[in-house]
C-alpha cells in the first residue's frame, strides 16, 4: 500500500463556517485512522475577510503543514484567488461554479497589496484577472476543477425536503464542501453523519438539516465525479488516539494537574482555553468524587493577575492565561508575586506584535519580554511547549515547579499551537505527579513565612491556617513579612530569593530543560511550535541523505548553559529557527552560551511555519547557499 500524504484546504469569509467544516472533515480523518495536523488562518475582522483552513493527512505522525495543497475546496472567490497557485499538480479543486466570472478587482476584500503582486506575478499589467482565468492555469498543470452551484445544491434540497427555508442557508456551504470532498475522496460516509450528529449533539434539528445536506452533496459526488487519482479509504486505527484542539492541551492539563481557580480577561487566542475550562466547571476527580475548577472573567487583566495571586495565597493552584498586551498589564503583580514567592502559572499565548499587531496571527515575539517581565530582580520560570501533547504534561510540570522554587511560572504557548487540531496519544496524567512542595497543612510553634532556610525555600502556609499567620507587602520585608530597609537584611532576602535560579537548574532533569532530536555537524536550536515544522523538514532531508540535528530548549530561563554546551560541543554549525524578527532565542542563546549563531530562519508574517519552507532553507544552508538570515514568507 501506498504511503498517504495529502492536504485539504477550505476557505471561506470569516464568519461563513469554515472552522466548523474543518472540524468535521478532520473528525472523519480521524475516525479512519489517519493521522492529522490542521492549522486555521484568518483576519481579526469580525465577518467578511479571508479565512481558511488546511488540514493535513497522513497514515504517518506529522507535526506540521506543507505548502501544497492536494485539494482544495472554496465558497468565495478570494479563497480561489489566493490559493489557486497553491494546488499540487494532479490535485483538484471544489468550487463553486456561480463564481466564474468575478474578476480580481470585483473582490473587495483583496487587498491592493496582494492585487498588485499577482498581477505583477502573472504578467497581467492592465488585464482583468478572473476565476476563470485562475483555473485555466490549474488546469494546465494536471489540477482538476469541479464546478458545483452550491445554491442550486440547497434549492434541490428545499425541494426534496419540501423546506423552503433551506434556499437561503448559505451558512450551510461548508457542510456541502466537506460532503463533496468526502464523495470525491471515496472516503466512508458513516463517520461523516456521527461527527455531525456529535458537533450538533445539542440542537437535533440543526443536526438532521446537515446531515440531509451532507448525504445528498456526498452522493452527487460519488456519482458524478469519476476522475480523481486520491481516494482516503482509511487505515486500522491506532489505539488510545484522540483528537485535540491546540487550547485544550493546557485546558486540560490544568484540571487533570489540580488547578482550580482560573482568572482572565477575554483576549486572542488566550480565551478559548478559558472557555472551554468554563464549560467544564464541574469534573469528576478520583473514586468518583465530584470537584470543580472557578473561573472568573475579570474586568481588566490587572484584575485578572490580582485575583490570582489572592487565589493562591489560600494555598489553591491558580493560574491565568493571557496574550501579549494583556500580559503587558500583569507585569507589576507578576513582581509583587515574585517578591513575595507566591506560587502562580501565567499562561502566555503569543501573538504578533507590537501594540495590537496581527491580534489572530501566529507570533513568537514575547520570549525576551516573558524573561525579563517585571522591574527589579526576582527568580520565575519561563517554560515553552513545543506541541499540543507536550502542553498538557508541561502545565503540570509547571504547577509543581511554581509549587516547589515558590516562583511564579510563565508557560509559552502561542497562536500557531491554539489554532492548531491535531492527533495525538490520549493524555495520560499519571506520567507527571503532583508535588506541593513546601506546602504545609499543620504548623506548630512560631511561624515566619520568609525564613531563610538552606536551600532558599521557605515553608508556605496558606491563609487561615492555624498558628500560620504571615504578611505580605510589596515592600523588601523581614523573615515574618513586616516591611524592612536594613541593608543587611536586603541583601539576604534577595540573595536568598535569587539563589532558586541555582536551585532550578539544580531540580529540574535535564530531559525537562531541552530535548535533543539528534545532534549532527550543523543542528538546530529552537522553542516552541517550531518543533513541529522542524520535526517534518529533518525527516524529509534525510529521505535526500542530509542529517540535520535539533534540540528544543524548553527551559528558557533560567538558561541551561551547562545542558546545552554539554550537547552542542561538536556542532560546528549552529542554525536558529524563530517566529520573530529579532531572533530572540538567538539573543539568549549568545549571551548565555558567549557563542554565536551561524544562520537564523526567521518569519514573521503573522503565518505559522511550513515544514517545506523551513526544509528548502535547511538545504539552503547545507549546500553554502543560503543568507544568514533566510526570511519564511509562505502563506495567504
Amino acid at each position: 500500500m501506498s504511503s498517504v500524504d495529502f492536504t485539504w484546504l477550505i476557505g471561506g469569509p470569516q464568519g461563513s463556517g469554515v472552522e466548523s467544516g474543518a472540524n468535521v472533515f478532520s473528525k472523519v480523518c480521524a475516525e479512519i485512522g489517519y493521522h492529522i495536523f490542521g492549522k486555521r488562518e484568518f483576519y481579526s475582522n469580525i465577518k467578511g475577510e479571508h479565512s481558511y483552513f488546511a488540514v493535513r493527512i497522513s497514515d504517518k505522525k506529522i507535526h506540521s503543514n506543507v505548502n501544497d495543497i492536494n485539494l482544495m475546496v472554496s465558497f468565495d472567490a478570494a479563497t480561489i484567488f489566493r490559493h489557486f497557485d497553491e494546488i499540487a499538480p494532479g490535485g483538484g479543486i471544489i468550487y463553486d461554479s456561480d463564481l466564474e466570472k468575478i474578476s480580481i478587482d470585483d473582490v473587495n476584500t483583496l487587498d491592493k497589496d496582494f492585487k498588485k503582486r499577482l498581477h505583477h506575478r502573472l504578467e497581467l499589467e492592465n488585464n482583468s484577472f478572473t476565476i476563470k482565468k485562475a483555473l485555466e492555469i490549474v488546469r494546465e498543470k494536471g489540477v482538476k476543477a469541479y464546478p458545483v452551484s452550491f445554491r442550486n445544491i440547497l434549492t434541490s434540497l428545499a425541494d426534496q425536503t419540501e423546506n423552503p427555508k433551506l434556499k437561503g442557508l448559505v451558512r450551510m456551504f461548508n457542510v456541502i464542501g466537506v460532503s463533496l470532498s468526502l464523495g470525491l475522496l471515496r472516503m466512508p460516509s458513516g463517520p461523516l453523519l456521527h461527527s455531525i450528529d456529535s458537533i450538533f449533539s445539542k440542537k437535533p434539528q440543526i443536526a438532521e438539516i446537515n446531515k440531509q445536506a451532507a448525504n445528498y452533496c456526498y452522493n452527487y459526488a460519488t456519482t458524478t465525479f469519476n476522475d480523481f487519482s486520491h481516494q482516503l479509504n482509511g487505515i486500522v486505527k491506532q489505539p488510545n488516539t484522540i483528537l485535540v484542539q491546540g487550547h485544550q492541551g493546557t485546558a486540560l492539563g490544568k484540571m487533570a494537574y489540580g488547578c482550580r481557580f482560573q482568572s482572565y480577561y477575554p483576549i486572542t487566542p488566550a480565551s478559548d482555553e478559558s472557555e472551554y475550562l468554563e464549560s467544564h466547571e464541574i469534573l469528576q476527580v478520583h473514586n468518583g468524587r465530584p470537584g470543580s475548577i472557578a473561573i472568573i472573567q475579570a474586568e481588566d487583566e490587572i484584575s485578572a493577575m490580582g485575583m490570582m495571586i489572592g487565589s493562591a495565597l489560600t494555598g489553591t493552584r491558580s493560574s491565568t492565561s493571557t496574550s501579549g498586551p494583556g500580559f503587558s498589564l500583569m507585569a507589576e503583580s507578576l513582581g509583587w508575586a515574585g517578591i513575595n514567592e507566591v506560587p502562580v502559572v501565567v499562561t502566555l499565548y503569543q501573538r504578533s506584535g507590537p501594540s495590537t499587531g496581527l491580534p489572530t496571527r501566529h507570533g513568537q515575539d514575547d520570549l525576551l519580554f516573558a524573561v525579563h517581565v517585571g522591574h527589579g530582580d526576582f527568580p520565575k520560570i519561563v517554560y515553552a511547549s513545543g506541541d499540543i501533547e507536550e502542553s498538557f504534561y508541561d502545565t503540570g510540570r509547571c504547577f509543581n515547579y511554581s509549587d516547589i522554587f515558590q516562583v511564579p511560572v510563565i508557560h509559552m504557548m502561542d497562536k500557531f499551537l491554539a489554532s492548531s487540531v491535531v492527533t495525538c496519544k490520549r493524555f495520560d496524567p499519571s506520567n507527571v505527579s503532583i508535588d506541593r512542595g513546601k506546602l504545609l497543612d499543620k504548623i506548630e510553634g512560631k511561624y515566619r513565612r520568609f525564613v531563610f532556610t538552606d536551600d532558599g525555600v521557605s515553608p508556605r502556609s496558606v491563609l487561615g491556617l492555624d498558628n500560620g499567620i504571615f504578611w505580605n507587602t510589596g515592600d523588601e520585608s523581614d523573615e515574618s513579612g513586616h516591611i524592612s530597609e536594613d541593608p543587611e537584611n536586603r541583601v539576604k532576602m534577595m540573595d536568598k530569593r535569587m539563589s532558586r535560579l541555582n536551585l532550578i537548574l539544580k531540580k529540574i532533569p535535564d530531559d525537562e530543560k531541552v530535548l535533543s532530536f539528534g545532534i549532527y555537524e550543523h543542528t538546530i536550536i529552537s522553542w516552541g511550535s517550531n518543533k513541529g515544522p522542524i520535526l517534518d523538514a529533518i525527516s524529509m532531508l534525510k529521505k535526500e541523505g542530509i542529517d540535520i540535528g535539533f534540540i528544543q530548549i524548553k527551559l528558557i530561563y533560567p538558561f541551561p548553559v551547562k545542558y546545552v554546551k554539554f550537547l552542542l560541543k561538536d556542532v560546528k554549525t549552529i542554525i536558529d529557527i524563530e517566529a520573530n524578527h529579532s531572533a530572540q532565542l538567538g539573543k539568549l542563546f549568545t549571551q548565555n552560551m558567549v557563542r554565536d549563531v551561524d544562520y537564523f530562519i526567521l518569519k514573521y508574517t503573522g503565518r505559522a511555519m511550513t515544514s517545506s519552507e523551513v526544509s528548502d532553507s535547511l538545504k539552503k544552508i547545507v549546500q553554502n547557499k543560503a543568507k544568514r538570515r533566510e526570511i519564511l514568507t509562505h502563506g495567504a
